[in-house]
Formats: structure tokens, C-alpha cells, sequence
């Protein structure tokens, strides 16, 4: 799907501004951490900071979705399941986790309306 290579390509860039676009308000972010609901822009933009200086500061390079399964489930909203595969600035493995997007289909295009991010999609290292 097109919307989430492009989602990719904005996340790897780190950029906060560039990946907000992608994300709908109200959105539901789902890790092994906790789940949160994030009603509004700088809500979005709260929880998805912290994850960008993390990455930064491990030499972060780029993010690759990868084994991608997609379900329409309607003509407005699509399943995405798939595993993301981060990398470093060196191309290393950085760390690899199973992902799941509902997306919905808004007048401005897709956006991400959960988002389930599962740390057990194992073999990259985590450092």
C-alpha cells in the first residue's frame, strides 16, 4: 500500500513533522509497553517523540516494512500486517518487531488509525 511506503520513508527521515500526516486523530498505539489513545495532534506528536530521540540517539538510519500481508476491509479501511525492519545510519540490523495498521480512508487520503507493535518478531539485535 502506498500510504505506508511513503509513512515509511517520512519515519525514517525522523522528522516529526513529516510523520504526523500520516497518523489520523484520534489514533490508538498499541506496544508491548502499554496502549495509548491519542485523541489529538500534540498527543500523537508526545508519544511518537520520545520513540524518534530514542531511535536517534542508537544511530538510527532508516525503517523498511517488510513480509506485508494487506486485507481491504472495505472500500474505507484496510488491514495491514507486516514486520518493520529498523536499520542504522551503517545499514546494520538495529531491530525488527511484527506490526499491525488499521488504516482508514479520509478525505485526504489514508491514515493510520491503530497501530500494534509487537517486539517479538525477533532475530535483529537490540541495542
Amino acid at each position: 500500500m502506498q500510504v505506508l511506503s511513503d509513512y515509511y520513508r517520512a519515519f525514517s527521515s525522523l522528522d516529526l513533522q513529516k510523520i504526523l500526516p500520516f497518523i489520523h486523530e484520534p489514533t490508538l498505539l498499541m506496544a508491548p509497553q502499554g496502549v495509548v489513545a491519542a485523541p489529538t495532534r500534540t498527543e500523537v506528536a508526545a508519544v511518537i517523540a520520545p520513540t524518534l530521540e530514542g531511535l536517534r540517539a542508537r544511530g538510527y538510519g532508516r525503517s523498511e516494512l517488510t513480509r506485508t500481508r494487506l486485507t481491504l476491509l472495505g472500500s474505507a479501511s484496510a488491514l495491514v500486517i507486516g514486520v518493520a525492519e529498523r536499520y542504522k545510519a551503517d545499514g546494520q540490523p538495529l531491530e525488527r518487531a511484527g506490526v499491525t495498521y488499521l488504516l482508514q480512508k479520509t478525505d485526504s487520503g489514508w491514515k493510520i488509525t491503530v497501530l500494534i507493535l509487537d517486539d517479538s518478531a525477533g532475530a535483529a539485535p537490540r541495542n
